[in-house]
């Protein structure tokens, strides 16, 4: 079977950079293009960041697409504690000797996915800004790609940037409400796979677990990054009361849009709270199927997402270090 031609949405961030590496070690993809949103980090720095990781591993042939540098109604707050000022913790990478595309990211995405309908998979891991661009531009966008999943949301789960929301939809909300709502009435196999907190926060990346992917080159350039950046990743964690490691977001994500059978999915439809004072940036989901009652809701009727309640953290694990050691020993 031919790989899937594969867009990455990234905000990059550590966890961005462990999908980037992902799916360059994943034989059931194709990494054709790259774009970059603001999240923990700004715009510039998510960018060169891409840029970088994708020269550091031979990839500088991927397409990379410069794109929002801020959310759609206000102003963008990084919050760079979680990733380290630059977003790669204390890892120090040689500049990208390019620079970015001249495409911006919602073009590139629409572009692509015209000339090639029905094939390309789009996998979005930072706030939602650039694919609700895309989708302004291009209402089909559902139509057009062959699959599309999102790391974001909290769909019967507390957040974790507020109680509420989680960090990627918190970013900007309403891009988010415009994606999903973009979606809604599409056939099922269409519909966004939401990778939420629900099961990212069961998959967890120890030092053990980085040791492990840089054995086979301990001295190499990649397996310097990985122990430069991660390790920032999982003190975060640990300074916020969890010994387990950090939750690998977004690989999971990506691992289940390539693989859902890591998963248990549940066809609903989400809301995304945009006006609440304490709920702004939450995924209201209807998981009981609550606005097929009689009673007056207000809610659409239609489906609008797919969403991961479960997850096979197990296999998932094995999959993504086993990949990764084996990307390192390749780019040795």
């Amino acid at each position: 079977m031919e790989p899937i031609p594969l867009i990455l949405d990234v905000d990059t961030g550590v966890d961005d950079a462990l999908a980037i590496l992902y799916a360059l070690a994943s034989p059931e993809v194709t990494l054709i293009g790259a774009t970059t949103v603001m999240g923990n980090v700004d715009v510039d720095h998510t960018t060169e960041n891409t840029l970088a990781v994708l020269e550091l591993c031979g990839f500088a042939d991927v397409e990379v697409a410069r794109g929002a540098g801020r959310p759609l109604v206000r102003d963008h707050m990084p919050f760079p504690v979680v990733h380290g000022a630059r977003g790669l913790g204390e890892a120090e990478l040689p500049p990208a000797s390019r620079a970015p595309s001249d495409r911006d990211a919602a073009r590139l995405m629409v572009e692509t996915a015209r000339e090639r309908p029905g094939e390309v998979l789009l996998v979005a891991t930072g706030p939602l800004t650039n694919v609700a661009l895309a989708l302004s531009e291009e209402p089909a966008l559902p139509d057009l790609l062959k699959g599309f999943a999102i790391m974001g949301g909290a769909f019967d789960h507390q957040g974790n940037v507020t109680p509420a929301a989680e960090a990627n939809i918190w970013v900007d909300p309403e891009a988010a409400q415009a994606v999903f709502r973009g979606f809604a009435g599409a056939p099922e196999s269409k519909l966004p796979v939401g990778v939420g907190l629900d099961v990212t926060e069961q998959v967890k990346l120890d030092r053990d677990g980085v040791n492990e992917m840089c054995a086979p080159a301990p001295d190499s350039p990649l397996a310097a990054f990985l122990q430069g950046s991660v390790p920032f990743y999982i003190e975060f964690y640990e300074r916020y009361g969890s010994s387990e490691g950090a939750s690998m977001h977004d690989p999971l994500a990506l691992a289940i849009a390539i693989d859902p059978s890591l998963a248990t999915l549940q066809t609903t439809r989400v809301e995304v709270e945009t006006d609440g004072t304490w709920t702004r940036g939450a995924t209201v989901t209807d998981l009981r199927g609550i606005r097929r009652s009689p009673w007056p809701t207000g809610w659409m009727p239609e489906d609008n997402a797919r969403v991961a309640i479960d997850v096979d953290a197990p296999a998932f694990m094995t999959r993504f270090v086993g990949r990764l050691a084996a990307l390192v020993e390749a780019c040795a």
